[in-house]
């Protein structure tokens, strides 16, 4: 079969079987939404630019500098996402090192303002480039390592490399992996069908690992998942990467909850629900002046957010969190399920914000409760640290300073230029 219609009717099995996933989640009127509702917008259009993170001065040369080719669904946008962020601050590093790094947007969009800041950090971006099929076949032999993000893309795009360009090492980031999160809400939900699509996305996830040179996890938790399922796959931690404020503001005059978090994710809805219905009401009744304010993208249109509970305040889209993040008291991830790394907990910790968390959301951050966390697996709980370290200024100061050392031993640039050297003489 020609690579052309191959690449083609791999494609179609995967956007089929994804538009099933979503269709088991949201339903008709969700699924619908999806497909055919408009997505994020360039906040130029409003006025209102985003702060990108800019160009990193020159950082130590690489030992042996390579052409990079990153593919994603569409262009990283930072001031929405983790996943963008974590993109974002790869290509950062990467350009800073010396290596030559361009990004291919599969949906092929110009995204405005996004695109031009990325363009700004060295990065060649092949915004408009047509069928991805075509320009591989052109292109790809130039490059010396190709990413995938997502297994839905490897899909496709894996087999069309091996045959467009053989030499090419291709590393698969699996961003998170997607069929332990689609496994966990069907078992949150109790929902057999969406249970059978994820054992399904597992062996399709999988086999996309396998058939990689290398695998990316964000999480030493799916790191071991990985190689315990696939003993032969060569597996490699790339972690979320983040700049920590060096002071960040102390307790005294913080005030407030901060929940941040995007509509379009799953996780994020099923957790705004579950903190303004019950949770937020047992911390209000406790400390009556308490807000909550909610930060993501599409958060507004959420029947929950408008409901207009007291002491709910909905932001929806924020395209700078900085000012938020300095004022609030408490960063919050009441996450019942997901997989991977939780951005919002790295960043609510780089900015010196002490976070309540479900152990869901805490998974793969190496934090401990009481030390640089507190946990809870239920609205009760979750409530009760809340008051507890609102009320106790030491123990507030030891979370913010205990999480803050957590992202610079983890999350830092510094650990993900270790991890990219390792990464770099492992793909030799």
């Amino acid at each position: 079969m020609r690579p052309t219609l191959s690449y083609q009717l791999r494609r179609l099995r995967s956007r089929l079987h994804r538009m099933r996933i979503a269709l088991a989640v949201r339903g008709w009127r969700g699924l619908l939404a999806r497909v055919f509702g408009p997505g994020p917008t360039d906040a130029t259009e409003s006025g209102a630019a985003p702060a990108l993170p800019a160009a990193m001065p020159p950082q130590p040369q690489a030992a042996a500098t390579r052409r990079w080719l990153l593919v994603d669904v569409t262009t990283p946008r930072p001031d929405r996402d983790s996943g963008s962020l974590r993109s974002w601050n790869l290509m950062r590093l990467l350009r800073a090192q010396g290596h030559q790094v361009d990004f291919l947007p599969d949906d092929g969009a110009d995204a405005g303002h996004y695109t031009a800041a990325l363009r700004a950090l060295g990065v060649t971006v092949h915004a408009g480039a047509g069928s991805l099929a075509r320009w591989f076949g052109r292109h790809l032999a130039d490059y010396d390592v190709l990413v995938v993000s997502r297994y839905h893309l490897a899909e496709s795009l894996l087999p069309l490399a091996r045959a467009t360009a053989p030499g090419v090492r291709v590393v698969l980031d699996t961003v998170d992996l997607h069929h332990l999160r689609e496994q966990r809400e069907a078992e949150l939900r109790a929902h057999p069908g969406l249970l059978r699509l994820a054992r399904t996305t597992r062996q399709r996830e999988l086999a996309m690992v396998a058939a990689a040179d290398m695998a990316w996890v964000v999480s030493p938790v799916e790191a071991a998942l990985l190689r315990e399922a696939i003993p032969g796959a060569c597996v490699a931690l790339l972690p979320n990467i983040l700049e920590p404020l060096a002071s960040p503001r102390g307790y005294a005059g913080r005030s407030g909850l901060l929940f941040v978090g995007g509509a379009r994710h799953p996780p994020n809805v099923d957790a705004v629900e579950w903190l303004v219905r019950e949770i937020f009401p047992l911390v209000r009744a406790r400390l009556p002046d308490c807000e909550l304010h909610l930060a993501g993208d599409g958060l507004a249109a959420l029947a929950v957010a408008r409901e207009g509970a007291p002491g709910v305040v909905v932001h929806d889209h924020v395209p700078d969190l900085a000012p938020l993040l300095g004022r609030c008291r408490f960063g919050l991830a009441p996450l019942r399920y997901g997989a991977g790394v939780k951005g919002k907990v790295n960043m609510y910790m780089a900015h010196g914000l002490p976070v309540v968390a479900t152990p869901s959301a805490a998974e793969g951050t190496f934090l401990e409760h009481g030390r640089d966390v507190l946990l809870a697996a239920d609205a009760a709980g979750l409530a009760d640290a809340v008051v507890e370290a609102s009320r106790d200024p030491a123990l507030w100061q030891r979370l913010a300073a205990n999480g803050l050392a957590n992202v610079h031993e983890h999350f830092s640039f510094d650990t993900a230029r270790r991890a990219v050297d390792g990464i770099l003489e492992t793909l030799r």
